[in-house]
């Protein structure tokens, strides 16, 4: 029985120490094991920091730090929203008394004292089918009297023989971005009566209108789409509020078509100027023609016709420019014309409004601007009286610096011109 006892103790010596053994071994191992993945790791580190540094050295890589400069760089590059207005002088503008209504996209004509002011847009679902006349002498609204039913309401094509007699062609009926008509009409502003015309052979919507030797001739504008220009030309002959004749003349074409034109003649010599191709058209399948935004290119473009009656380019205007067909008036020997639309922001896509005043001298065929409106706005209606530069009316910007249009107004303003 001791010796058994014995034998099992020598036994379990042996046991323990091979178990020592074997725990020492396998630690080791854990340790050699452990060192290489350090080492592997702490080498792999150092082998791609360097590669880095290398990549970054050769700008393939950049940091952070040049990540943010990038982006602050890029930041600091977006264009201003004011980025279209050109440099002017701050002219002494009087506040007159409103009109009557707000209204954007209306017509007005000038004949002596007084000022006749039509339709338009009261808002996009409302406009006006009446004409109100303000007198420069007594510096007042005095008269309101309605159109006709048929006529259009907003986009006309309107010009007077100075004398008594206003013309009113084509336009769009009715609200929002419903199609153009031919339907035209002839005012007599002593007797306030109306009487029809025979129409344009297809209706236009904001043809550029003027008297010209004794015919009144009818161009460009839009199509019945309302954003395909038309480079038609048309003409009629005209006398005290009477046509002539049965049927339109075809004219030399316009080199560039579509809306928003200031038409002026002087000198017998016939301008065209500024405009655009496209415009807001109805959304389709919409029961009420909702406009829907489309494709639009403001132009700086003038055109003239002479004896030889073939379009002329003459120089362009300072910055491009729409919404003017009755935003100028005829100064001495310039054409003044008042704010307007330009080309839309490049990042935005945003309309942006006009806020100067431009001046075409006539003798030179050059341009200047002459000062600074009180507020950038477009579709403005201009007249000239006693030295004054008198406009009203049309949508007026956001704010300083913010050129995109926002209000419909009927603000009237004056300032005294020293040309």
């Amino acid at each position: 029985m001791s010796r058994f006892l014995h034998k099992q103790n020598i036994s379990s010596s042996s046991s323990s120490k091979k178990l020592v053994f074997f725990i020492s071994i396998t630690t080791l191992l854990s340790v050699a094991v452990i060192a290489n993945c350090l080492w592997f790791s702490s080498s792999s580190i150092i082998k791609t920091t360097t590669t880095y540094w290398a990549l970054q050295k050769k700008g393939i890589i950049h940091t952070n730090a040049t990540k943010l400069n990038h982006l602050q760089s890029k930041k600091e590059s977006v264009i201003s929203p004011t980025f279209a207005d050109l440099d002017a002088p701050d002219l002494p503008w009087e506040i007159m008394p409103e009109a009557p209504v707000p209204r954007l996209d209306g017509a007005s004509v000038q004949i002596n004292n007084l000022l006749y002011v039509f339709a338009g847009y009261a808002s996009l679902d409302h406009v006006h089918s009446h004409v109100d006349v303000f007198n420069f002498t007594d510096n007042k609204w005095t008269e309101r009297f309605d159109m006709p039913k048929e006529m259009a309401h907003s986009h006309l094509g309107v010009v007077t023989d100075g004398n008594r007699y206003i013309y009113v062609v084509s336009g769009q009926y009715g609200p929002q971005c419903r199609a153009p008509i031919a339907r035209s009409f002839v005012l007599d502003t002593e007797t306030k009566k109306w009487s029809t015309m025979i129409p344009l052979p297809f209706p236009r919507y904001a043809p550029a209108t003027q008297i010209w030797r004794g015919r009144l001739h009818v161009m460009g504008g839009s199509k019945e789409n309302r954003h395909t220009p038309g480079l038609d030309h048309w003409s009629i002959a005209v006398k005290d509020g009477k046509v002539l004749e049965k049927q339109w003349r075809n004219e030399v074409p316009i080199p560039r078509g579509g809306p928003h034109r200031a038409c002026v003649v002087f000198n017998d010599r016939l301008f065209v100027i500024g405009g655009q191709e496209g415009d807001f058209m109805a959304k389709p399948g919409s029961p009420i023609f909702k406009c829907s935004r489309r494709h639009e290119v403001v132009y700086d473009d003038v055109y003239m016709l002479d004896d030889e009656m073939k379009w002329k380019t003459l120089p362009p205007m300072p910055k491009p420019n729409s919404h003017i067909e009755c935003a100028w008036v005829i100064v001495n020997n310039s054409i003044i014309i008042t704010g307007g639309t330009t080309e839309k922001h490049p990042l935005t896509k945003r309309m942006i409004l006009v806020g100067e005043v431009f001046q075409f001298h006539l003798d030179s065929l050059t341009w200047s601007v002459i000062g600074k409106l009180p507020y950038r706005v477009k579709t403005t209606l201009a007249g000239f009286w006693n030295g004054y530069l008198y406009f009203t009316s049309g949508q007026r910007d956001r704010g300083p610096d913010n050129p995109q249009p926002r209000k419909v107004i009927g603000d009237m303003w004056r300032t005294k011109l020293s040309l």
